[in-house]
């Protein structure tokens, strides 16, 4: 069938119109059914254990002082530390176990009783734990109040005096209160996943975490939506099929196809300083892989770093600690990515239009200055922030916000925000002449339609405050989050690929736009709902499961139409016997599409089936996932573009791809060293123990520290060195490359010039 591209408009834009509108409706109903904040715990005596404003007080303390990223919370954040929710559950039921074992047999060795006896006393923890009234006024059993003061004694002798056997540096939560306070917030997080909701049988978190002794086991809904799950993907694979042959995208042919050369391309000022994003981008992609590396080296020896801190008389625990560490290794991961993308956006336009407005160079140089500023600004508040120098009210705006991927302070993150937009400014500029003539559907405005969607949706971390129940707040966190990765970063990507390769000539305008369009319609007819699988076990209502199952399952439809396209116009390209200038770049492409195949196809879903998700939530199962699919959705992707920029910016006689090409094999050799010998075995090692013992005791220490967890870690030293090694050279040759051009000039002046292909504007259909 023949649809033509106005019509793929439309749909788009409905269907994104719908998706806020269904996931707006969510939001309402999330706020409605948040699980509340009792006013206040009594002890049997009638006693305060904890108020409400103690329990929001506490979870300042787990924001500001970068808990998330030492351990998680409701099963999110890093998995280095404790699962707090599931760690103070789990405590909880050891303390209350002892105080029954003392009261009815005399004593605190839970352990050495009958085994009646222990049956017994489980009953009695259950029905503590199972009784509980979530409005008004909760009154604790006995059990229930001795244990929550034993857990906040442990929480204050871990996290305010150190351990540094669990890699926590003293005074990582500065007073004594501080701790008690985040002790208290846990314990809530722990009270939420053992109550039930009111008109349910089970618990807020759906039964989460999983603790056969606290009575939380997996609901019938996890397993049935799990079943349903497989069969959608069975139905939408075939779906995916039907459209591909459906929708008319012409095949590749080789006769009348040119692809220009390099020295064909001249550049405006513009494009050179777009040139420069790259080497920040590198720079700051070594820093995070440097990171990985300590970070991964931190779950062998938690307290140093082979011994160098001692050699070089201070303490890394204290200076550099884990929480931080994987706080700028989380936030450079975005920042290269993003940086790399910019700059390729800003460069591309004068290749399809061959112009470039006035003084568009000294504009994008500005630009650059500004994200510099906005990451030192902001990475130094995360130190700063982290380690106490910055108090009261402004250690949230200058300081460390204290979510995972979204840790920076409230202002640096509106300085990103702002600069994105003038980023979209300096792109609608420079595509101008197209804006002026092509359809609202073509190529150049699905560009900025994908920009104004990823700033529409960052807008989205803008709707909270550290008082916010973290229920809520997760909500709208996983809003920037997840739905960037799944549907407008993604939807940005593919507008930008399909650009690139228009002006390679790979693909007609008319075609790219086509495809570019069926592409973002079937990714955010699915990612953006698709976020919904977040809120299964944070205390979000039930209904999320279903649709969660759904639409999480659904996101493997979208087919790569544009790459698959690209790839038939290279065969196409190598079967006329005319040399490709461009295989480099193309090389990074075709990997990206192989790791977005692994990480976010085989990995994402069988880490997202519910059944599965409901053990495996917060394990390295998810690191293996979250590291293949980041590298194949977006970077590779991105590093291909930057490899494209300087096959055109340096000149043929002096362009030399070894380097390139090394740092290309190093990634994916690396890559696939890291997450096949030692991200997923581990992972799947989480997941029998907790399979058959609790999620607590596989995010336990005693699990990271047995043998062969711990020679799995050791075995991911070649992987990770590789990719060290690979991204040292790719910034290496960036700098080269670009004083390789440093003496090419251009012309300040706006001109129209030849380029490949030469400006492109079609018609509408």
């Amino acid at each position: 069938m023949r649809v033509e591209r106005r019509t793929l408009g439309k749909i788009l834009a409905v269907v994104f119109v719908l998706n806020l509108a269904v996931m707006g409706a969510g939001a309402w109903y999330s706020y409605q059914e948040a699980p509340p904040i009792p006013k206040e715990v009594e002890g049997p005596n009638g006693q305060t254990i904890v108020t409400a404003e103690q329990v929001r007080d506490g979870k300042k303390v787990f924001q500001s002082d970068g808990l998330m990223n030492h351990g998680s919370i409701l099963g999110n954040g890093a998995y280095y530390g404790e699962d707090f929710t599931a760690d103070a559950l789990d405590l909880k039921v050891k303390f209350m176990r002892q105080y029954y074992a003392r009261e009815q047999y005399g004593t605190t060795d839970y352990g050495g009783l009958s085994k009646s006896q222990r049956a017994t006393v489980d009953v009695a923890v259950k029905s503590d734990l199972t009784d509980g009234d979530p409005t008004g006024t909760v009154e604790y059993s006995a059990a229930e109040a001795y244990a929550h003061e034993q857990v906040t004694q442990v929480y204050v002798e871990r996290y305010h005096e150190g351990s540094h056997e669990r890699g926590v540096p003293a005074g990582m939560i500065e007073s004594e209160e501080e701790a008690r306070r985040f002790a208290d917030f846990a314990l809530w997080t722990a009270w939420i996943s053992h109550t039930d909701r009111p008109g349910s049988d089970h618990s807020y978190t759906n039964e989460w975490p999983y603790n056969p002794a606290a009575g939380n086991d997996a609901t019938g809904a996890s397993m049935t939506w799990s079943v349903v799950a497989m069969v959608l993907l069975v139905a939408g694979a075939g779906v995916g099929v039907w459209l591909y042959k459906s929708i008319e995208l012409p095949e590749p042919e080789t006769e009348g196809v040119t692809v220009p050369r390099p020295d064909d391309v001249d550049l405006f000022p513009g494009q050179a300083a777009a040139l420069r994003f790259a080497v920040v981008g590198a720079g700051l992609f070594l820093g995070q892989v440097l990171l990985g590396g300590l970070l991964a080296h931190f779950y062998i020896e938690r307290a140093g770093f082979f011994g160098l801190g001692e050699m070089l008389g201070f303490d890394i625990l204290q200076v550099l600690p884990f929480s931080i560490a994987k706080t700028w290794h989380l936030d450079l991961g975005i920042l290269w990515i993003a940086t790399l993308w910019l700059g390729a956006g800003l460069f591309l336009p004068p290749l399809l239009t061959g112009h470039e407005p006035r003084g568009q160079g000294k504009w994008i140089n500005r630009l650059l200055g500004v994200l510099v500023v906005v990451v030192v600004g902001a990475l130094a508040g995360i130190w700063l922030g982290a380690k106490g120098y910055i108090d009261g009210a402004l250690w949230w705006i200058l300081g460390n916000e204290g979510l995972e991927y979204l840790e920076i302070g409230r202002l640096w993150q509106v300085g990103i925000l702002v600069g994105f937009l003038a980023w979209a400014a300096l792109v609608a500029r420079g595509l101008k002449p197209l804006l002026d003539r092509e359809p609202k559907w073509g190529l150049a405005h699905m560009i900025l339609y994908a920009g104004g969607s990823i700033a529409l949706l960052f807008c989205a971390g803008f709707l909270y405050t550290p008082q916010t129940n973290i229920v809520v707040t997760e909500f709208w966190r996983w809003w920037v989050v997840h739905m960037w990765v799944e549907g407008a970063f993604e939807f940005f990507i593919v507008s930008l690929v399909g650009v690139t390769l228009v002006s390679m000539n790979l693909l007609t305008k008319r075609s790219a736009e086509k495809a570019v369009m069926v592409q973002a319609l079937l990714v955010m007819g699915t990612g953006v709902i698709g976020v919904s699988h977040h809120y299964w076990w944070v205390g979000q209502p039930d209904v999320w499961v279903p649709i969660g199952s759904a639409f999480s399952t659904l996101e493997l439809i979208p087919l790569v139409f544009i790459l698959y396209e690209a790839i038939g116009q290279y065969r196409a390209m190598s079967g006329s016997g005319e040399s490709f200038p461009y295989t480099l770049p193309f090389m990074f492409i075709v990997a990206s599409g192989v790791w977005n195949f692994v990480g976010a196809g085989v990995l994402g879903f069988f880490i997202n089936l519910p059944f599965i998700n409901y053990f495996e939530h917060g394990t390295y199962l998810t690191v293996a996932h979250a590291h293949a699919a980041m590298f194949g959705a977006f970077g590779f992707l991105a590093l291909g573009m930057v490899t494209y920029m300087f096959r055109i910016a340096v000149p043929e006689a002096k362009w030399d791809g070894t380097n390139l090409r090394r740092a290309f094999w190093a990634w994916n050799v690396g890559l696939a060293v890291m997450v096949a010998v030692s991200l997923l075995p581990v992972g799947f090692l989480q997941l029998e123990v907790a399979f058959t013992q609790s999620y607590d005791a596989a995010r336990s220490l005693s699990f990271y520290e047995g043998d062969l967890v711990q020679l799995l870690f050791w075995l991911r030293m070649p992987g990770d060195t590789l990719v060290i090694i690979g991204t040292a050279i790719f910034g290496y040759d960036v700098v080269k490359k670009l004083r390789l051009r440093g003496d090419t000039t251009a012309s300040d002046e706006p001109a129209d010039a030849p380029v490949a292909g030469g400006p492109v504007v079609e018609s509408d259909d």
